[in-house]
């Protein structure tokens, strides 16, 4: 063929539907290059002051190689989902004994080895198990906190349920065998260090439960909480199921500790009055505290509350109660010891908006709207929440930029991030280096949120077996298309979509969802999906 002829034929192809159906199979009907534009964005506006494993100009290819792609008419809520995986790779550090996650990016005095805290590191596992190459740093991970010297009790933290969960979504269970051993040992340590006989339940500090200066904790920081009573009923119950999975003796011993404790929670810190789980102060003669505190909505976190409960969640959505343009508030908004201060400690959870508490509260939303019937409060509540979440993500810099950001408590009523606001002025009318230095709290590793798209917003539901249900929480007639795509799931690659019209991705109407490429479910509406991988 002449060198014509054949730039004539190539033109022809380049130009034919053909063409454009095997470009969009290698590039994925999201393009990689959404990615890239992303983080070419957050690069230009950030100051890179600690880089760890992954620097800025590293970041495409990392995210390129191993996050969902998600679409959306949101523009800023999509922005702030690829912002969220831009900054979690940030805190992916390289030690020499491995790799951890970490919460703040320079060193903190109260952190342990390698300054590790185990406060957030069940959010660490929630968003981490989505990366494509995660287990690279998720396993090492687990090594440091069981094995590694990691200070694994410093702050409450659920750590069978939190691998227990990142094998739902790999389907490797290989950690829960290896580590069954001890993560037994670290629940009788708790027992030990932390569990009142006479009351039946475990006791937490307000601060070691990464919520200081409680409004519950006004008269001792103290308490039979349901923070901690809720992490380790479902310790316990995680402890069982692994144990009976590979024959192990304590299966039995464990299901009856999480029946005991779980009832005796029920019992004891559930408000009939208040219809809400409380906080009661550990001294003599304490009753229930008057407060409702954001964290009562933890059980559901957990699903360890069934529909009686549900009244609780009447309260979220009300402004005299948790809601706020900035919020959810940590505690209700109509108690007198409600605060937004700046003065005292610099993180109190007494009012404040934080992430983390968010996050918490958002999960146990999603689970409850999957698992339970109730009228008290909706998917599009939890719609309306998640946005108000995305907004909260940014920042106004002193030049009037406004740019994505995640750091510590916001104040609910405007959006300000208190914890930066104070300790930059903090010692000499600068950072102080014993509160964690320059910009402590920037790129704050302490929440989720690419999590609460995936299996909220988009709806992957995490289950034992071949089975998927797919639930997308986005109410009808909200979106007109939306789109997750690639998402690594039990070794399988996932992409849900809906496209209203059919014309926006031309694989009809409707919400789709595919297994390896394959169409495995369709509904004409966004409505549950369940299918067989």
């Amino acid at each position: 063929m002449k060198m014509k002829q054949f730039t004539a034929v190539l033109f022809l192809f380049l130009l034919s539907p053909l063409y454009g159906q095997e470009k969009q199979a290698k590039e994925g009907i999201i393009p990689l290059s959404r990615i890239t534009e992303y983080v070419n964005q957050f690069n230009k506006t950030d100051n890179e002051l600690y880089a760890q494993l992954i620097p800025n100009s590293e970041a495409a290819d990392f995210l390129t190689e191993n996050i969902p792609r998600f679409e959306c008419p949101d523009k800023e809520l999509e922005e702030i989902y690829y912002f969220r995986w831009w900054t979690f790779r940030k805190h992916i550090k390289q030690t020499p004994d491995g790799y951890i996650i970490s919460e703040f990016l320079p060193p903190v005095g109260w952190a342990g080895k390698y300054n590790g805290i185990n406060c957030p590191a069940m959010h660490h596992y929630n968003e981490g198990r989505w990366l494509r190459h995660g287990a690279k740093y998720l396993d090492s991970y687990a090594e440091y906190w069981l094995r590694g010297g990691g200070s694994l009790r410093a702050y409450t933290f659920p750590i069978a349920h939190a691998l227990y969960n990142y094998y739902l979504a790999t389907g490797d269970d290989s950690l829960l065998r290896i580590y069954l051993p001890d993560l037994i040992t670290n629940f009788e340590a708790w027992e030990k260090e932390k569990f009142d006989e006479s009351r039946g339940l475990f006791w937490q500090n307000d601060g070691n439960d990464g919520m200081e200066v409680s409004v519950c904790g006004r008269e001792t920081s103290f308490g039979y909480r349901v923070t901690i009573n809720s992490a380790m009923i479902a310790e316990a119950k995680t402890i069982a199921v692994i144990a009976k999975r590979f024959g192990h003796s304590s299966g039995d011993v464990f299901e009856k500790k999480a029946v005991a404790l779980h009832a005796k929670m029920l019992q004891t810190l559930w408000s009939g009055d208040a219809q809400f789980f409380k906080v009661i102060p550990k001294k003599d003669g304490a009753g229930l505290c008057d407060a409702r505190e954001l964290h009562g909505y933890t059980p559901w976190y957990f699903n360890l509350a069934d529909e009686q409960y549900a009244g609780a969640w009447k309260f979220l959505m009300k402004p005299e109660h948790f809601y706020a343009p900035y919020g959810p508030t940590t505690a209700e908004q109509c108690h007198p010891g409600f605060t937004i201060s700046y003065e005292g400690h610099e993180c109190q959870w007494n009012g404040p908006s934080w992430p983390f508490s968010t996050a918490i509260t958002l999960t146990s939303l999603a689970n409850l709207l999957n698992n339970q019937q109730q009228d008290y409060i909706s998917k599009k509540d939890y719609f309306d929440l998640l946005k108000i979440y995305a907004h909260s993500h940014h920042l106004t810099k002193e030049d009037g930029v406004v740019v994505p950001w995640i750091d510590e408590n916001l104040n609910p009523f405007t959006g300000d991030w208190i914890s930066r606001t104070r300790l930059k002025t903090w010692e000499n009318g600068t950072w102080s280096e014993a509160k964690g230095g320059v910009e402590r709290g920037k790129d704050y590793n302490h929440s989720t949120f690419c999590d609460l798209v995936i299996t909220g917003l988009a709806g992957i539901r995490l289950s034992e077996g071949n089975q998927l249900t797919v639930n997308p929480l986005i109410p009808a007639n909200t979106w007109d298309y939306f789109c997750l795509e690639d998402v690594i799931y039990k070794g399988h690659k996932l992409t849900i979509l809906y496209d209203k019209s059919g014309k926006k991705y031309k694989r009809g109407k409707g919400l789709r969802v595919f297994v390896d490429g394959v169409l495995k479910g369709k509904t004409n509406r966004i409505n549950r999906v369940n299918i067989k991988l």
